[in-house]
């Protein structure tokens, strides 16, 4: 038979808090790539690994987050420590996310790399979501739609291409932050998307019995250590100050344009006049 499937099984509660994970490790990883961009040489590599490192976890941390609402009514589920495991491993792995950052941090945003990037690193979202899809244990068989997966992995090659050039593009606490807030909805809407396109069909009634961790019980110890990890990295970028002077700047630079710009205009004009006052006309001349 086939199973009731409930992705908001806590209301509102677990999608707001897997968007704002995600939010919070794009943002970290795109102020890390700016860090490279302000000094390129000072320990480029490290800051594009923590970069990597945070969207990687900001990624798996509001995948899991929004598994522990999903609810199938006829059987419990439960996940496989190992698989669920592997999956954080992809997701912070260089070849997931670390790929895409460093190529765009070393070759930058022309069109076949950023396209490259793009492409490996929403393949290595998409994979670490299906991974942890995989670590589902219940009394039934999972299937998949087609047309869903294959527009999940779309979404997550556009998202990850979208925040891959904001990130060498985007300059400014403000405008990433707006990045990264877009960037949230993009890996959201893949993930949910993705569960979109997921039906049970369940063996039968009697809920069965099968291995594997509750959710809760297998979810929320390991979302501590990517949620930690975050954390401790956003106070690293928030007091490193490169950035803080950088934004500084940024917030100066506007206003003082502008008065430059404007004292520029007022000095064409005096010198025009003046010009104009001690040049005799020829009409004048013509009278000497």
């Amino acid at each position: 038979m086939e199973g009731t499937v409930d992705g908001f099984r806590y209301g509102a509660v677990t999608p707001v808090a897997a968007y704002l994970m995600a939010c919070l490790g794009g943002a970290l990883g795109l102020r890390c790539i700016v860090r490279t961009l302000l000094n390129p040489g000072a320990w480029k590599p490290g800051w594009l690994a923590l970069g990597a490192t945070a969207i990687g976890c900001g990624i798996w941390t509001m995948h899991f987050i929004a598994m522990i609402g999903f609810h199938v009514e006829e059987t419990r589920v439960r996940y496989d420590a190992a698989t669920t495991v592997l999956s954080l491993a992809v997701a912070v792995a260089v070849a997931v996310v670390g790929i895409g950052v460093f190529i765009v941090g070393y070759r930058g945003t022309r069109s076949v790399t950023l396209a490259v990037a793009g492409v490996v690193t929403g393949l290595g979202v998409a994979v670490m979501h299906y991974l942890g899809m995989a670590a589902m244990r219940l009394n039934g068989d999972i299937g998949y739609d087609p047309a869903g997966v294959a527009l999940s992995v779309l979404i997550a090659i556009a998202a990850a291409t979208a925040a891959l050039w904001s990130a060498v593009t985007v300059r400014g606490f403000l405008t990433s932050l707006g990045a990264s807030l877009v960037m949230g909805v993009a890996v959201s809407g893949m993930h949910y998307t993705g569960m979109a396109a997921v039906s049970v069909h369940v063996h039968d009634t009697t809920g069965g019995t099968w291995d594997g961790e509750s959710p809760l019980s297998l979810l929320l110890p390991m979302l501590l250590g990517p949620v930690v990890f975050l954390l401790l990295a956003g106070v690293l970028v928030m007091c490193d100050p490169l950035l803080t002077r950088s934004d500084r700047a940024g917030r100066e630079r506007t206003p003082t344009a502008r008065q430059d710009a404007s004292g520029a205009v007022r000095g064409a004009r005096s010198v025009t006049v003046s010009r104009t006052s001690f040049h005799p006309t020829a009409s004048s001349r013509r009278g000497r």
